[in-house]
This record gives structure tokens, sequence and C-alpha cells, in this order.
């Protein structure tokens, strides 16, 4: 698993491990590692030509140190100080020392340069880089090849939010430990490709944000055993579609399918559609409490402007997910006085109405909507999206946030695939925030399967037709 730590902890183990160590080991141990990552990425070393771009904090200092080594294996380093009066005097000393020299033509070492280090803002920088850092940033990003320290200079650490102009990085080494930033657009989308440097941190148990990976899913996955009937895998009932909407109950119940449950009842007015693409299905008139057993609940894609049903599922026993159009007559405290676990999945738009505010604030504090939204309802919420967003409503457990998927996803009636998995990960017995996690998992998955090595375009029926492959990949 994949664990981010906020700022607050990671200065938290820095100052233990710096209590330990030799005053500067700490710095060195980073900027060693650095230096790797960079000569990595240039592939060849000697006679390269390399910029960094240095500010007043310890990231400068990470920078000028990497740079040093770089320089003493035959670069040509060039440092380019935004602050001349507060650079890492230590670090400076070791570059000059190496053959490094200062910038005395910012705009023209940039533009000449095979490889850029980020070093101007550490994680503790708040708001969007000053005019001339942005412009030299810019310069970077079509010139070279732009590696960011830590993180890319302009986000926020701790929530991945970009207020203002910010560094957009090929890759980023981090040290110690990854930041929530790293792992959340929009800055997820700036950090390019990510690398861990183990300098020794010890971070703390519990994480504020986590990102399962393979291992994790299959190990959560159900598997039916010899004994298993479709009851213990689980049943799974849909209410979902409407006249105007009939293929968003085929795509639920298809994703429910798709997803391992034992049987599927399907309650609504698109009964025909889902029959005659899949007959397996069990179907009912209604209402949802009188269509029979199930484990777990789905309701909302396709409803229009419908809320019939909503009640009858709240009041089951049963874990219930609510998505779509369900979200839209949903009450805080009808989920509240809920016993049995419920899952809201809504897109920004979507969770943008149940907080009362414009999708763009969502989209831009992703984190913090997430963890709102789940504690007014008192519910698991998965913020669908660029990175899509598991909040536990319970203070203290990590949010997790979802590494696959593909922007092909980004496709009508995908969701509703991802509501009908995720309801069949419930009815076999997930918690809510273990079946959304898993659920984006596998449909994140099954999108770049569908979309193929070249990724091109899909339609959500192809997602729903692909996760047997996705769960293929994860178990074998």
């Amino acid at each position: 698993m994949r664990t981010a730590y906020s700022v607050q902890a990671v200065r938290a183990a820095e100052q233990e491990l710096m209590a330990r160590l030799p005053e500067g080991a700490l710095m060195q141990r980073a900027a060693a590692g650095l230096a790797v990552a960079c000569a990595e990425l240039l592939g060849r070393v000697y006679g390269s030509r390399v910029v960094l771009l240095v500010g007043s904090g310890d990231n400068g200092g990470d920078a000028l140190y990497a740079g040093a080594r770089l320089a003493r294996r035959g670069a040509g380093v060039v440092a380019v100080l935004l602050s001349p009066e507060r650079a890492h005097a230590g670090g400076l000393a070791a570059l000059r020392a190496a053959g490094g020299r200062v910038s005395a033509d910012p705009l023209r070492d940039i533009g000449r340069a095979d490889l850029v280090v980020d070093g101007i803002v550490g994680i503790g920088g708040r708001g969007g880089l000053r005019a001339e850092a942005a412009r030299l940033a810019g310069a970077a990003r079509e010139a070279a090849i732009v590696v960011a320290v830590d993180l890319p200079s302009g986000v926020d650490a701790d929530t991945g939010e970009v207020t203002g102009d910010a560094v957009r990085a090929d890759a980023t080494v981090t040290f110690g430990a990854y930041k929530p930033g790293l792992l959340i657009d929009p800055a997820r989308e700036r950090a390019g490709a990510l690398r861990l440097v183990d300098i020794g941190l010890r971070p703390p148990a519990t994480a504020d944000v986590e990102a399962l990976q393979h291992a994790d899913v299959a190990e959560l996955l159900p598997r039916p055993a010899a004994e298993s009937d479709k009851y213990r895998r689980g049943v799974v009932g849909v209410v979902a579609g409407s006249a105007r909407y009939p293929g968003a109950a085929v795509l639920a119940v298809a994703g429910a399918l798709r997803g391992g449950a034992g049987a599927v009842r399907y309650v609504g007015p698109a009964a025909q559609a889902v029959l005659a693409r899949f007959p397996e299905t069990l179907v009912h008139t209604g209402p949802p409490g009188k269509a029979g057993r199930v484990q777990s609940w789905v309701i909302g894609p396709g409803l229009g402007d419908e809320s019939e049903g909503l009640e009858d599922v709240l009041s089951a026993d049963v874990p219930v997910l609510v998505d779509a159009d369900g979200l839209r007559f949903l009450a805080p405290d009808q989920v509240r006085r809920r016993a049995a676990g419920t899952l809201l999945t809504p897109h920004a738009g979507e969770a943008a109405a149940l907080l009362g505010r414009g999708r763009e604030e969502v989209e831009a504090a992703r984190l913090d909507s997430v963890r709102e939204l789940a504690g007014r309802y008192g519910a698991t919420v998965l913020l669908k999206g660029s990175t899509t967003l598991v909040a536990d409503p319970a203070a203290g457990v990590p949010v997790r946030v979802n590494p696959t998927g593909t922007g092909w996803l980004a496709t009508a009636g995908s969701g509703d695939v991802l509501s009908g998995l995720t309801g069949a990960l419930l009815a076999a017995g997930l918690a809510p925030r273990d079946a959304g996690s898993v659920g984006a998992y596998l449909h994140g998955l099954a999108g770049r399967h569908a979309a193929g090595p070249r990724g091109e375009p899909i339609v959500a029926s192809e997602v729903a037709g692909a996760l047997g492959a996705a769960w293929e990949n994860v178990v074998s």
C-alpha cells in the first residue's frame, strides 16, 4: 500500500531523525537520492547541462548539493538563485567547489538545459508561485526535462490544491514519505512520475491518505468457495433506469453481474431492456422491499426525476449505495439514522450540490470536499473524478485515493457500471470503504484494458465487459 502523510507528520518525523544524525546528514541523503534520479533521467551525465532553480528553503539546499554531485560527474551545472541572499550557504559552496556556477542569464541557461531541477519551494509552501519564479518555471517546461524536489513548487502538499501558478514536472523525487498532494489532483498531474527516496524517516502508523496496490486489492477480493451458493456470493438489488434512461439500468446490472454477484434483482421500468441483455437477472415490479432477499441495494443511476423507492431502500437493513439521480433526493438525516452502511458515489457536480457550493470549488479542493461530505452525511463517500477518493465518516481514518484509471473513463454510463460493481462487492460482505476502494480500482483497470495499449476511445459497456480481465489481472 502506498501511504502519504501530512506536512506536520513529516516535519515531526524529520525532527526526530535529525536528532539522531550528524548535522547536515539528512540533507545529504536527500541530495544523493535526487542526484541518482536526475542521472537516470539524463542517461549520460558527462557533458549534460543542468539548471537548478533554487529557492531559500531546504529544497534549494537539496538541489544545490545534488547539483554538486552531478557537477563532479562532468555535468555543466548552473544555479538560478531566486533569493540570492537567502540561498543555502553550504549547498552553494559545495556547488562552486565542484565546478558549478551561478547563472548570470537564467532564461538563456534554461533554454540550453537538458534537465531543470525545481528547488524553489518546499512542502511548507502555500499559494502559487511569484511572478519571476512562474516565468522561469514556464521556460523550463518548454525547454527541458523538469524534476521537482519533494513536490512541484506552487502546489499544496497536504491537499493537492493549486491556487496559482505552479511547476509542471516530468518527475518528482520525494523524500521519506509521500505527501497527499502528490497523489491527488489537481496537483498530482503536475508531479509526473513519482520516485520515493528512503532517507530513514519513520512516519506515524496512521497515514492521512493511502492508495491500494494490486496485493491489497487481491487480499480484499471475495472468492466463492466450493460450498458457495448465490446468496453466499451476494445478491444485489438494483433500482435504476427510467423510460428516458433505460441504458443506465442495463449498465448498473452489467457492473453487478461482472463484479461477482451471485444474482441481481432489478426493480424499475427498464426490466425489458435489462432482460434482453441479461436474461439471468431477476426482475420485480416493486416496491424494492417486496422484491426478495438481497445483501445490498444500488439506487440512483438513470432514475431521472423520480425518487420512488429511495425511502424503501434506505429503510432496509443492508448496505446501500446511492448514486446519480438518487443523490438529488437525499437528506443527511435519512442517511445518519441508518444502522447499515451507506456509500454515496457523487461526481464533482453532484458533490457540489450536496455541499451547496460550486463544482469548481469541489474540483479544486477534492480532499477537503470528500471529507466534509462524509462527515455531513455520516456515510462513506466515493468522489469520482480524475483522482477518485474514498472517505470514511469516522475521523482519523485515511482517505483512499485510487491509482488506476484512464481519461477515457469519462464517458456516459461509466459511473453506472462502477455503481453496480461496487454494489456487488458490498453484497459480498466488504465494508463500504473497502467496497468503494476495490470497485474504483477494478473499474480503473477495466477502463485501461478496454482502451488498449494505445489508449483508444471506449464506451461504458466495454468497461463492464473488461471487468473479468481486470479481476484476473489482480489475482494472477
